[in-house]
């Protein structure tokens, strides 16, 4: 249309922006999502730039693509509701996530529970996601070796809390008492 796109964008957004800001805000919940619809009403003005009338049917071509992108971000909303509220009640009928009370976990559990967070870590990418040594270093970013003496260290520390709690292994008595400061 024009030879000067930039400037007829600028004049478009200058005259258009409270307006069409108005209308998205009296239609969104989350002023940020308004802000949103309206970036995107915008970003599809410029994209289009030649395709905008001129004038006044600049603003109505305006909300138009603002009604549009506005109904695009609802219907992505309710998706998103509807995918989380799926994986709530999948996450709530699993039986892995189905943690006792702390009053009602083992012996074992609480020793286990007691650990640092990094031990922990260690032990459950080892015991529960069998990984090896190789891939516990990719996932924690940190080479094999570093990998090795925590893991040694970690089983060394949990080895010693099970023995302290009582817990009758042979193992764990024998790696307690071997390793004992």
């Amino acid at each position: 249309m024009g030879s000067d796109p930039h400037g007829r964008f600028v004049d478009i957004y200058e005259r258009a922006y409270r307006p069409i800001l108005g209308y998205v805000l009296r239609r969104c919940e989350d002023p940020d999502d308004a802000a949103d619809v309206v970036a995107e009403t915008f970003v599809t003005a410029w994209r289009r730039i030649d395709e905008i009338p001129p004038g006044d049917e600049a603003r109505l071509w305006l909300y138009g693509v603002a009604r549009r992108t506005l109904a695009n971000h609802q219907r992505g909303e309710r998706r998103h509701e509807r995918r989380t509220a799926a994986l709530r009640e999948q996450l709530a009928a699993s039986p892995a996530l189905a943690a006792p009370p702390p009053g009602e976990y083992t012996q074992f559990g609480r020793a286990f529970a007691g650990l640092s967070d990094d031990d922990r870590e260690l032990l459950s990418l080892v015991a529960w996601e069998q990984l090896d040594t190789e891939q516990v270093a990719r996932t924690l970013g940190i080479t094999r070796n570093a990998v090795r003496v925590r893991l040694h260290r970690a089983r060394r520390r949990f080895a010693r809390t099970l023995a302290a709690t009582g817990i009758d292994l042979p193992l764990v008595e024998r790696t307690a008492e071997r390793t004992a400061p």
